[in-house]
């Protein structure tokens, strides 16, 4: 809660903001009065949902509430990327590939390639993502590099169980489908306008569509259909809210990655993605010194927990080798941003690029 201008109060959630807080990343209902209506969902009324979410807010637990859209749908490339750095250098390192602002995520882990971080680049890139990615790696001295893209997607789901009732091995009630990426068709102009629209953090009022539709020069209705239309084109996978990890008590961030042969891939791949624990679970590229085909994200309140959950997946899927699997640990957070769509930033940060200028930095 705040006190006075930049203080921050620490803010312990009770039963029904944890309650609040697992339906508000489900989702919100694309409708005029969607604090009503999730109140509704958990027997809270509009104005204690309201008052709850401007204190978790305030406390930073609550990062935003926004759309969450998929980035390649949307007909950016993107990717993760390992690099490797000496210890010294890599504050420095963050720095620089922070500044480029499709870089959302970029962790130190516990591993030789210690800094992790995501990539994203335009649909009308000059660089594209490797170019991106070799000219991050040479401006920030990297020992070595390695783009990690995407090659199945078993699941995406980012739902932190803030209750504590669910338990470390539970799993799905029945298999979810693999996520679909696009339909092939980018947005228009007009869509476009919309998705810059309903990425900025959602107002907390009785009627925050309403505000949005009138600046978007649109009738409410018309935007909320537009959500609902994103939706089926899986431009958009939910509006929800994006917590604060660690704020919301999950200080453990383990990236288990496992040595799957190939042809047991489409077997374990969903078997993984099956466990509640898992948020992320995806193929990727295998390298001489990177042999780990699948990646499975799991958050929890600690380390242990952490261990427990993949330990889990381990004994499920018969992978219980330590040679077999690795736990890559984040020890610091450099960035962490909602990735902001159709800015300008991207051609300023290529146009510097191309130039030979020297790349901007971001400030932590």
């Amino acid at each position: 809660m705040t006190t006075t201008a930049g203080t921050r109060v620490h803010h312990k959630p009770d039963e029904a903001d944890r309650e609040l807080l697992n339906a508000l990343q489900a989702g919100l209902a694309f409708v005029r009065e969607p604090f009503a209506e999730i109140g509704g969902r958990i027997g809270m009324d509009e104005e204690e949902v309201l008052r709850r979410l401007r204190r978790l807010k305030d406390a930073e637990i609550v990062r935003q509430l926004s759309a969450i859209f998929d980035t390649r749908a949307l007909g950016y490339e993107s990717s993760l990327v390992a690099a490797r750095y000496p210890e010294d250098k890599l504050f420095e390192a963050a720095d620089i590939v922070g500044g480029h602002p499709g870089v959302s995520h970029n962790y130190r882990r516990t591993h030789a390639f210690n800094l992790w971080y995501t990539l994203a680049c335009e649909p009308d890139s000059r660089l594209g993502l490797e170019d991106t990615m070799n000219r991050l790696h040479e401006a920030s001295g990297a020992e070595s590099t390695r783009l990690l893209p995407t090659l199945k997607l078993y699941k995406i789901n980012v739902q932190l169980d803030m209750t504590g009732t669910r338990p470390t091995d539970a799993k799905e009630d029945a298999p979810r489908p693999a996520p679909v990426r696009g339909d092939g068709v980018l947005p228009t102009d007009a869509d476009k306008r919309m998705i810059e629209i309903l990425q900025r953090d959602l107002p907390v009022e009785s009627r925050p569509f309403d505000t949005w539709a009138e600046e978007a020069g649109v009738a409410p209705q018309e935007l909320l259909d537009a959500c609902q239309v994103f939706v089926d084109r899986t431009y958009m996978r939910r509006f929800a809210a994006v917590l604060n990890h660690r704020k919301a008590g999950f200080g453990a961030n383990g990236m288990a990655v496992w040595k799957v042969p190939e042809e047991q891939l489409e077997d374990i791949g969903p078997r993984m993605a099956a466990f509640k624990a898992v948020s992320h679970c995806y193929k990727r590229p295998t390298y001489p010194d990177w042999p780990y085909s699948i990646f499975t994200m799991v958050h929890a309140r600690s380390k242990e927990a952490c261990e427990e959950a993949i330990e889990a997946i381990a004994e499920d899927i018969g992978i219980t080798a330590p040679d077999r699997r690795a736990v890559l640990y984040s020890t610091y957070e450099f960035k962490k941003i909602r990735l902001m769509y159709y800015t300008p930033d991207y051609r300023e940060w290529e146009d510097r690029a191309l130039a030979g200028d020297t790349l901007p930095r971001w400030k932590r």
